[in-house]
């Protein structure tokens, strides 16, 4: 008997699939598409099953054949649903394969990874490997808390991070670290530093490393360069485990034209639209997905499923959402085709992101969806219901620009653009923000954060940790690029890793210790995280003070708490600074930038003060405060 033989086994992908398929509701394709290992009638091989509508012959070639590419015919099914499917006996994981498609109209012979691939060749190599994702999970603990918690109202405190520049073996700098090995040394660096979550730059399988993920073709493979999806699955579960969020970035926004990717995938344009005015992107020279095809929607929410399900994510974090929603996106006039109603807006995107959004809120209790949208589209991250897109969160982008353009003034002008300092809480309740200092804002000769600091020497960190406590005291979740808590003085290198010698250096670690220290008060304070989204935990004390560069607030939590924030933005230390406070009593000193043990002066109220029956701001009591240069307080409210 042939060792290798193609059985139609319809078992695995039924008439229901195909159904929901072509209707675009089927979520869950990663359970029926691509290559499973299993049984059929006794014989151990492998169910294959590929989208190919304008094909006229496909075949599965590997390993198992020599690589013969016409040795193995998939079946057509006679459903019309351009499905090609069967079972080869004989197969099963490890082993490598592609699909050779025969076009229908005679056009060239291509030879594919599969879409649905678990997993990958190392590249440069592009075949897909068959696998088998059985996993013996150990993160049941943290599953069932974050199912009956409301993330929303929740401390949220995002590391982000690339794993192949993160760190490297010291014996070896060219050498990536493994899952594995970045699962013994990320969770307890996590916790040291206090973060309650950390988000992975794409980690999907992409064919150029310096793409940093997010050109990426394997939609439902974890990258090979660091492992095996298993792998994976112990990072995911060791963070679970030291009680660390998860958030995936993902990217259904674009994807490279790689020859052996989703482009022109069966001989015509079946991902991508057709016409270049709609489906090539001019920023990443990369092709935009066709919203519109029911079969597309539905592989690109199935893939969003796959890492909430099948590698517990505990988010996903939505890029270039504003280049989907826009058909004239980075295009002149002339380069865009207007919608059925002449209008700019993509309504086949709209209607995806709120698919997606509506299909993961009912599925995964406990994630979020955050989108990276750049621009003021309404209601992002408000519900379906109310005419919104549905996401959890947002990118506040306004405030990264405001803020890196106001710190990078010298402290002598900053009365000149007091504004930009304030400008955020305008609409800071407009939409669920989160507050980004990202990736994007430490490469392409934007210089590292420490280095877009004015000054010289400690004025640079004094400046980088008021940007910090600045970051840390205003509503929104946070989000901090690596590098960023140790002061990184250079451009973020993907070819690097950090320069972690630079922890070593005493300003540097007093850095990190603010960033700590930050984390730690943050999360045991809900007035600083509760009511992040409402105007009721925000009222601001003064935002007048231009001359002398000084803003305060008060945060507040549910159960009407009170901290006191108070920013004082120029070198000159103020004495006898006087602040209204809603409440009389001692106000405790919790945090103060320019503490010793963080590199600064020391300057400060010795632990707290007293308040005194002297109106102001609106107050009947206040506080003499001294504000050390360029600093920020936190102070906790009379019990």
């Amino acid at each position: 008997m042939e060792k290798h033989r193609v059985i139609l086994d319809t078992s695995l992908l039924t008439d229901h699939d195909i159904y929901l398929f072509k209707e675009g509701r089927h979520y869950r394709l990663y359970e029926k598409f691509g290559s499973h290992p299993g049984e059929v009638a006794g014989e151990a091989g492998t169910h294959f099953a590929v989208w190919a509508p304008n094909a006229a012959r496909v075949c599965v070639f590997g390993d198992f054949n020599h690589w013969n590419p016409e040795a193995h015919p998939l079946a057509e099914r006679p459903d019309g649903s351009g499905v090609f499917e069967g079972f080869l006996t004989g197969v099963g994981a490890g082993t490598r394969y592609k699909y050779r498609i025969v076009p229908g109209d005679g056009g060239a012979v291509s030879d594919r990874g599969d879409p649905f691939a678990f997993h990958w060749e190392l590249s440069p190599r592009t075949a897909s490997v068959v696998w088998d994702l059985s996993h013996d999970w150990q993160d049941g603990a943290w599953m069932e808390a974050r199912g009956k918690s409301d993330s929303l109202a929740g401390a949220m405190s995002v590391y982000e991070m690339h794993l192949g520049s993160w760190r490297r073996p010291g014996d070896d700098p060219e050498r990536l670290l493994s899952y594995r090995e970045l699962a013994e040394l990320l969770p307890p660096y996590l916790q040291q530093t206090g973060f309650t979550h950390v988000e992975f730059l794409p980690v999907m399988e992409h064919p150029f490393y310096g793409s940093w993920g997010y050109q990426c073709l394997g939609f439902f493979a974890p990258s090979s360069r660091y492992g095996t999806p298993q792998d994976f699955m112990a990072l995911v579960e060791t963070l679970h485990q030291a009680g660390i969020g998860v958030i995936l970035d993902w990217v259904p926004s674009h994807f490279p034209s790689d020859a052996h990717g989703l482009a022109g995938f069966d001989g015509t344009h079946l991902y991508e639209h057709a016409d270049p005015r709609q489906g090539f992107h001019p920023d990443w020279k990369s092709e935009i997905f066709n919203y519109g095809r029911n079969e597309v929607r539905a592989f690109l929410i199935s893939s969003a499923f796959f890492w909430l399900d099948r590698f517990h994510g505990d988010g996903l974090r939505v890029d270039a959402v504003a280049s989907m929603l826009y058909l004239d996106y980075s295009r002149k006039e002339g380069e865009w085709i207007p919608n059925r109603y002449g209008g700019r807006e993509n309504i086949e995107a709209i209607e995806f992101l709120r698919s997606l959004n509506q299909a993961i809120y009912g599925e995964f209790p406990g994630a979020e969806t955050i989108a990276e949208e750049s621009t003021a589209w309404p209601m992002v991250s408000r519900p379906l219901y109310v005419g919104g897109l549905g996401f959890g969160m947002k990118w506040n982008m306004g405030w990264m620009h405001d803020t890196l353009d106001y710190f990078a003034q010298d402290p002598i002008h900053r009365k000149h653009h007091h504004g930009q300092f304030t400008f955020s809480l305008w609409y800071a309740f407009n939409e669920n923000f989160v507050l980004p200092l990202s990736h994007d804002e430490v490469v392409h000769g934007k210089r590292s954060l420490l280095d877009r600091m004015p000054g010289e020497g400690g004025q640079k960190f004094a400046n980088l940790r008021l940007l910090f406590g600045y970051m840390w005291g205003h509503p929104g979740k946070k989000l901090l690029f690596m590098g960023g808590e140790f002061a990184q003085g250079r451009e973020w290198n993907h070819d690097q890793s950090l320069d972690w010698h630079l922890l070593e250096i005493a300003p540097h670690h007093g850095v990190q210790r603010w960033i700590e220290d930050l984390n730690a008060f943050y999360r045991r304070t809900p007035a600083l995280y509760e009511l992040d989204f409402s105007p009721q935990g925000f009222q601001w004390i003064d935002f007048r003070d231009e001359q002398n560069s000084v803003l305060s607030w008060l945060r507040r939590d549910r159960e009407g708490r009170e901290l006191l924030v108070v920013l004082n933005a120029t070198p000159v230390p103020r004495s006898n600074y006087r602040i209204g406070v809603p409440r009389a009593g001692f106000w405790g000193e919790a945090l103060n930038s320019d503490g010793t043990e963080y590199g600064g002066s020391g300057w400060g109220n010795l632990g707290g003060v007293e308040s005194t029956p002297v109106p102001d701001h609106g107050f009947y009591d206040s506080l003499s405060l001294s504000l050390p240069p360029l600093s920020v307080l936190f102070l906790t409210a009379p019990d």
